[in-house]
């Protein structure tokens, strides 16, 4: 049995590969059609308008887009340093690809085991660690620009909405502690595993995954306000920046598929910015367009490197380890 599954594992492989790639652009497609709001001849209608008409506009948005993943991969390949230095191609493509893999999961779980595959089995846990480290700073970096943006805001929200608000906070604290309660004894000692791992790790390399995941969310949220300039949004910076920061806040403590990220997001946005009557549309097109170049446009890119992923190479490494 075991000849017969190396025989044919290059093909399982293959297959598996060829199901996340072809999951990744049916969702994409899907996403892109399938949105009874916002139109694509009304969307492409209002590209052209406001962004491909002009150069700079164009030239700005993609660089934005650039500079927003060439730091997560900046910071991926920090992490790795801990232990082993990676170039900054193989931080790309591990970067790249995990992503294309997390689009068929919730909450990018995807990306701990894609981006772990690359590695020898004895080096997985690290890896495991340091994507749990890198998406941690990233969410504590959005939940304490949101908790800034919330205070900034709060005079817009009505008391019916904090106090059901705050009914739901009580209620999943409770849980929570209850849920944890019960499972201590079973978590504990992988708490523990956890947080000796952590400790491990060098200050220097802590400093540079906080700084860098500030640095990625001041770009990305930075990029939303300068569409809404673009897509003629009339609302000053003073007021935008705390409803943008309220967004990401909101819509990265709801449990999601990465796919389904524009749709929450968007959601959040409309609602938040109807307060200051900003059309639907251009709310909608933003948030469309963020998802597109934020998370489909790197996930077609990673698509090559799932594809392009042999095992072999793993299996090289280690034995020349075992040796």
């Amino acid at each position: 049995m075991y000849n017969i599954f190396n025989k044919y594992k290059s093909g399982y492989l293959f297959f598996i590969k060829l199901i996340i790639v072809g999951a990744a652009f049916y969702f994409i497609t899907l996403k892109i059609s399938d949105n009874k709001t916002l139109t694509n001849a009304s969307f492409l209608n209002r590209l052209q308008e406001n962004i491909l008409n002009s150069y700079f506009i164009l030239l700005i948005i993609i660089l934005f887009t650039l500079v927003n993943w060439f730091l997560e991969i900046i910071k991926w390949k920090t992490l790795v340093s801990s232990f082993k230095s990676i170039n900054l191609f193989e931080a790309s493509k591990q970067s790249l690809a995990s992503l294309t893999a997390s689009l068929l999961t919730p909450n990018r779980i995807g990306e701990y085991g894609a981006k772990a595959i690359y590695y020898p089995k004895f080096e997985r846990p690290k890896i495991l660690v340091l994507n749990f480290l890198g998406n941690v700073s990233q969410m504590m970096t959005t939940i304490i620009f949101g908790m800034i943006g919330l205070f900034f805001f709060k005079e817009n929200l009505s008391v019916t909405y904090r106090i059901n608000s705050l009914k739901w906070i009580v209620f999943a604290a409770i849980s929570l502690f209850i849920f944890v309660s019960i499972t201590k004894k079973y978590w504990m000692k992988y708490w523990v595993k956890l947080i000796n791992h952590i400790q491990s790790i060098p200050n220097k390399i802590h400093r540079k995954n906080l700084f860098i995941s500030i640095l990625r969310y001041l770009i990305f949220s930075h990029q939303f306000y300068f569409l809404l300039m673009v897509f003629g949004a009339e609302i000053n910076y003073s007021t935008a920046m705390p409803i943008i920061l309220t967004m990401y806040f909101i819509s990265s403590i709801i449990p999601s598929f990465v796919i389904f990220d524009w749709i929450i997001k968007g959601s959040v946005a409309v609602s938040l910015f109807n307060l200051y009557g900003i059309n639907e549309i251009i709310i909608l097109s933003i948030t469309s367009l963020m998802w597109l170049l934020n998370f489909a446009l790197p996930s077609v890119i990673g698509s090559y490197f799932v594809l392009t992923f042999k095992s072999e190479n793993l299996i090289l490494n280690e034995n020349k380890i075992s040796l």
